[in-house]
């Protein structure tokens, strides 16, 4: 129990009488409004805080300044009772802050007080952007006074139990669909240098949704691959192994020693390389070339000093220099990202090298900024930059070759891209473009790439030489558009309707082939959109794993990346979420074959190899 004097209330009321001697209970008047009321310390404490439901009125002499002292008191009071305690009590009762606690209290004052809980917490300004902010915030709102917000305990267990099983009963019908249209697990990897372990996310993805499943660190990093195998054994089991049927990662020399190592528990299941991660690596490896390098050199000179002239005159030139782009772009692709950036601030930046503040700034700084400025004005800088952004929108060849460029540096662009595309290329590739009925009579069968893709699959997919003859001979009726896949409408929609759908509709007459096309066209060819959710804060802080058991921490990993899963899906910006490139995903979820068809990414790449697969 809390000695008396501890109690800083007593000092506020004059006490008269007592009800039995030893007991809490007393008679008193408050030296603020001279009001006489009978009870414990709790109704005095009652009284002075403004708190309401314990039988007793709030002091009407004491204003808001005064209150706030009081609670700031009750606080420090609290604060000294746990430390006595050790936390072996049960803890202390939440304060409640109400409107009526705050009579007041104007619109200013609430947003300092939220503005307050969110700097004493380092809490990132931009969660004031995330709709469970808002909604939590409307809530209190609809809820009125006396609300109490969950104690820790609360948050760090019930509470957090209910959420996972709200979130896992939302997925079930996601995880019911798997059997039907087949499902990727995406794996997103980083070596966590602070932890010492490498943390890898797993992620779920099929056209139902994409869920975040769990996950794991590997300790041994010499030995990560065969670690990695056997976890990823775990989870295939897990998610039922006829349900999976490609695996995306960007581990590199991990996942091709990974894959190999499961070939031969999971023959049926793929190892796709991550596209976009794919396309990145080309684009800075096509940056490096000599006919290019010098303009992204240079357009880092001019990010580095006009980022240190912002630091002399923040209000001159307020512009972003990292423009829209999104942290997972930056991070592969930074030298695309600098110079579309530049580029983009072309006519700004030759007004702020002709301001009289640029001039000022100029003649004060020691460095020789004359090549920056020059750069700036001249027009070939801006034309090289504009050769480059050309290349990677798609890559095209008929860029260098309008300029004059001689057949050497064209032929190396030619090589790094069917490097690049040799590393990328997968047999789902090839059989999402064969049973693409938007690309119907393409020439598919006469392609031998196409074909041994088509092959390839074929024999991971189904280990019975009748299966796989069944599956070739529809694939032949699906080609001359025998039974319901020659129906009018099934022509008629071939490019009006999604593939899926389409299959869905009209391939009935040929049910393995159907199964095959539903599987391989509803897989996705990108782990950029895992990338997003994972890019900031992916650990509990110490403080909250200390706190939290093991299972717990767990469970609050899952619980927050689905719930942003949940915000990106529909289409809600969340406050961890940059700016999304183009490049790198669709606006709102994952891209399918549908969208990242085998021959689209093969023009992406580049026009020269367009004979391979057209």
């Amino acid at each position: 129990m809390s000695s008396e004097s501890e109690k800083w209330g007593w000092q506020h009321v004059s006490i008269f009488g007592r009800f039995d001697k030893g007991s809490g209970t007393k008679r008193w008047r408050c030296n603020h409004c001279n009001l006489r009321y009978n009870g414990s310390y709790s109704r005095v404490r009652a009284h002075l805080l403004g708190f309401t439901g314990v039988g007793i009125k709030s002091c009407p002499a004491i204003d808001g300044s005064l209150r706030e002292a009081f609670h700031i008191l009750e606080e420090e009071r609290l604060t000294r009772k746990k430390k006595l305690t050790s936390g072996s009590a049960k803890p202390s009762k939440r304060i409640r802050i109400s409107r009526s606690t705050l009579p007041d209290t104007t619109k200013e004052d609430m947003d300092e007080i939220v503005a307050r809980f969110f700097y004493v917490h380092a809490l990132s300004v931009n969660a004031a952007n995330s709709p469970y902010f808002l909604d939590m915030v409307k809530a209190i709102g609809c809820f009125g006074p006396g609300y109490e917000p969950p104690s820790v305990d609360e948050l760090s267990d019930s509470f957090l139990s209910r959420e996972r099983g709200r979130i896992e009963k939302s997925l079930a019908l996601v995880r019911e669909s798997w059997p039907h249209t087949g499902c990727t697990i995406l794996c997103v990897g980083c070596l966590e240098s602070m932890l010492g372990c490498f943390h890898i996310n797993i992620f779920i993805s099929n056209p139902r949704g994409l869920m975040y499943l769990k996950a794991v660190d590997i300790d041994d990093i010499d030995g990560a691959d065969n670690v990695f195998s056997g976890v990823l054994g775990d989870i295939i089991m897990e998610v039922g192994p006829r349900n999976v049927l490609q695996i995306i990662s960007h581990l590199d020399d991990t996942s091709k020693l990974s894959d190999s190592l499961m070939l031969s528990s999971f023959p049926h299941i793929f190892w796709s390389p991550c596209t976009s991660n794919s396309i990145c690596m080309l684009m800075e490896e096509i940056a490096e070339m000599d006919l290019l390098k010098p303009v992204v050199l240079c357009a880092k000179e001019i990010k580095h000093c006009i980022t240190t002239y912002q630091q002399f005159s923040p209000c001159s030139f307020n512009q972003n220099m990292e423009g829209s782009s999104d942290p997972p772009s930056m991070k592969f692709a930074p030298s695309f990202c600098i110079v579309q950036r530049i580029f983009e601030l072309k006519r700004l930046l030759q007004e702020l090298v002709n301001s009289e503040g640029w001039k000022q700034w100029k003649i004060s700084n020691p460095d020789d900024i004359l090549s920056i400025e020059e750069a700036i004005l001249r027009d070939d800088f801006w034309s090289d930059a504009y050769l480059l952004l050309q290349l990677f929108e798609p890559f095209a060849l008929e860029a260098l070759r309008n300029k004059g460029i001689d057949e050497g540096t064209v032929k190396q662009l030619e090589e790094l891209i069917e490097n690049r595309w040799d590393v990328l290329f997968s047999p789902l590739h090839a059989t999402g473009y064969l049973l693409n009925p938007r690309y119907h009579g393409k020439g598919q069968t006469k392609d031998k790439v196409v074909m041994r893709g088509w092959k390839a699959t074929l024999e991971r997919y189904e280990s019975e030489s009748a299966n796989r003859r069944g599956l070739r001979e529809q694939l032949s009726s699906y080609w001359r558009l025998e039974g319901s896949l020659g129906d009018e409408d099934a022509v008629d929609c071939r490019d009006k309707m999604d593939p899926v759908v389409w299959w869905e509709n009209f391939g009935f007459e040929t049910p393995e082939l159907q199964t095959l096309a539903i599987k391989v066209l509803s897989q996705v060819s990108s782990i950029a959109m895992c990338q997003e959710v994972c890019q900031e804060y992916d650990f509990p802080g110490p403080e909250t794993s200390n706190r939290m058991r093991v299972e717990r921490v767990e469970d609050l990993v899952f619980v927050r990346n689905n719930l942003r899963l949940n915000s990106q899906r529909n289409g809600i910006s969340n406050s961890f979420s940059g700016a999304k490139n183009a490049i790198l995903c669709s606006p709102s979820e994952a891209k399918t074959w549908d969208d990242s068809h085998i021959d689209q990414t093969k023009v992406t790449y580049s026009q020269s190899i367009h004979d391979k697969m057209c």
